[in-house]
Parts: structure tokens; C-alpha cells; sequence
């Protein structure tokens, strides 16, 4: 696939960082640490070895994968599944699909490992938005959308409930470039919170996927540049914090508070990825009363085969 550095307009991708946001670095004493740094080139991040028991002793039982995969198709033809075999999640959760259930590739569609597979893609575009949850063992139900029709025609969320839990996985929508899509962004994050809201008032939930902001400054490399672009704006950013006062938790900023330089998305152009000059844009929230469940929340900022990388939850339910 074609480098770019933008999506659909209307789908709200990212813009690219901004120049300013890369300066020349400046000259530094000699045998200074400043120097040492800038010698070793770009800080990346480095996943830590796995953890597999929660904080009070408790040992896994579920293992979740999400992944933007920045077109099904385009992202098998790069050996998505056979790291999804590789890492071999009790459940996968896919965002941006951009495929027709009717379209899927083979490999993908007839996979084994997965026999209960679930599709939701847009209703008036062909190619946009669209989700995916592939499951070892079968949800009790399925459900699409959250039950509105202003929010459901663009195939962004399907739920599964299972015995002692809800799955949610998603792909917001942004505010767009130029933030045309700022104020339909603002009312989704209202009515995704009630949604939320209420699964979580009947069992513990899960919600995964591209949830389409940085929450703070920590979470993407350049803050400075792009305080009014798409995915951190003070609105977005106030909408995931609102849904973490209404009693969610970050996983990865839970285990990791203090943790930088871990993204999960990287534009196309100028060598982002390279540089690690990232977003982090995918989350596992759980809602509180699994808190205590969390195992890990991992960064495979390693994988390609998209422009973003997959995360993985490690959690006792």
C-alpha cells in the first residue's frame, strides 16, 4: 500500500506532526548526558516482559488483542494473522476493517483458531470505518452499534457479553481535520459514556480499541503541535477524562503511569515510525471493579502490518 500521510478527511485522521515538533538538536558539551542521548537516536519503547497475575495474586484467565488494522485486507497481505496466530489472543478485536463482510479475504474469514467471528461495517461507505471481534468461545450475545441511529451507521462498535463480562470494542470517530467533526465527536463521547455506563451498571466491562485521542501529554510526542488538532484537543481529551471520572480505568496508565515514548499509532510520512514520533491512541478501560484484575496492558509497538500496533490485556475475570 501507497505511503500518505492522512485517511478520509471525513474518517478524522491524524494530521502529521508538524516540523516545528522536530528540532535540530542542539550541541551539547562534550561527555554530557545530553549528548549520549541524542548519539543513540530516537528513544523507542521497549515492551516488558509480560505479567500474568494481578496485583492481589490472581492469574489470568482472559487474553484480548485489538488491533487497527488500517484495512483488513491490506493488513493480511502483510502477515497480520500470522503474528494474530503468533500471539494467539483468547479473543482479537479489530478497527478500521474498511471491508464488506462479503469481501473478506480468505485467510481472515475461514481462520480456525476463531470460530465465532463478528462484523460491523459502515452502511452508506464502502471501504470506512468498520469493526471486528473474533472470539475462541461464544459470546453469550452479540450486539452492534449502541443504540442510536445517528451513531450506528458507520459500523464503529460491536458488544459482546459473556458469562462475567462485557466486551466492548470500538473505533471512534475524531474531530477530523480542520476539526469539521469536533461537535459530532463531543455528542458521540456523551452518548458512548451513557452506553458505557450502563453495561457496566449489570456486570464488569472491557472496552478496547482506537478510541482516537491522547489523553495527556505523555501519550504523543509532540503536545506543543497539536493542541488544536484532531485526537487532542481539549474537548477530546476532556471527553476521555469524564468517561474515567464516571468509574473506568486506563490500563496502561494504571500499570504505567510514569511510562513515555509508548505510542500505538505512527503517520506514514517523514519517517514517524522510524523516530517514534507516535500517538497512543488504543486503550484497554476496564470499569473499576476489574481493576484489581488487571494483569498487564501490553504495547506491541514492534508489530507491523498498519500504521497502528496491537495491544494485548492480560486480566483475571
Amino acid at each position: 500500500m501507497p505511503k500518505r500521510g492522512k485517511k478520509k478527511e471525513e474518517d478524522g485522521e491524524l494530521p502529521v506532526e508538524k516540523e516545528v515538533a522536530e528540532p535540530e538538536p542542539k550541541k551539547a558539551k562534550k561527555g554530557g548526558a545530553k549528548a549520549a542521548k541524542e548519539a543513540d537516536g530516537p528513544i523507542l519503547y521497549e515492551d516488558p516482559p509480560d505479567k500474568l497475575t494481578s496485583s492481589n495474586g490472581k492469574k489470568y484467565t482472559l487474553k484480548v488483542t485489538s488491533w487497527n488494522v488500517d484495512g483488513i485486507r491490506a493488513w493480511v497481505k502483510k502477515k497480520g494473522v500470522e503474528w494474530v496466530s503468533e500471539e494467539n489472543p483468547d479473543i482479537l478485536c479489530l478497527q478500521e476493517t474498511k471491508c464488506a463482510e462479503k469481501q473478506l479475504p480468505a485467510d481472515i474469514r475461514d481462520l480456525a483458531e476463531y470460530p465465532h467471528k463478528y462484523w460491523a461495517c459502515s452502511e452508506d461507505k464502502e471501504g470506512y470505518s468498520g469493526v471486528a471481534l473474533l472470539s475462541k468461545v461464544k459470546p453469550l450475545e452479540v450486539k452492534y452499534g449502541i443504540g442510536e441511529e445517528e451513531h450506528d451507521k458507520e459500523g464503529r462498535v460491536i458488544t459482546a457479553e459473556f458469562p462475567s463480562y462485557f466486551l466492548v470494542t470500538s473505533y471512534v470517530p475524531n474531530a477530523g481535520r480542520g476539526l469539521v467533526r469536533l461537535e459530532y465527536r463531543q455528542s458521540w463521547d456523551v452518548a458512548f459514556r451513557s452506553y458505557l455506563k450502563g453495561l457496566a451498571a449489570r456486570k464488569p466491562l472491557i472496552l478496547c480499541g482506537d478510541l482516537n485521542v491522547a489523553h495527556e501529554e505523555i501519550d504523543l510526542k509532540n503536545p506543543k503541535g497539536n493542541k488544536k488538532n484532531a485526537g487532542f484537543t481539549p474537548e477530546e481529551r476532556a471527553g476521555f477524562t469524564k468517561l474515567l471520572e464516571e468509574g473506568f480505568v486506563d490500563t496502561f496508565r494504571h500499570l504505567y503511569p510514569d511510562t513515555a515514548y509508548a505510542y500505538t499509532f505512527w503517520t506514514y510520512m517523514m519517517n514517524a515510525r522510524s523516530k517514534n514520533v507516535g500517538w497512543r491512541l488504543d486503550y484497554f478501560v476496564v470499569s473499576k471493579d476489574l481493576q484489581e484484575s488487571i494483569c498487564d496492558s501490553k504495547i506491541r509497538s514492534t508489530a507491523l502490518g498498519s500504521d497502528h500496533c496491537p495491544i494485548t490485556l492480560y486480566i483475571a475475570v
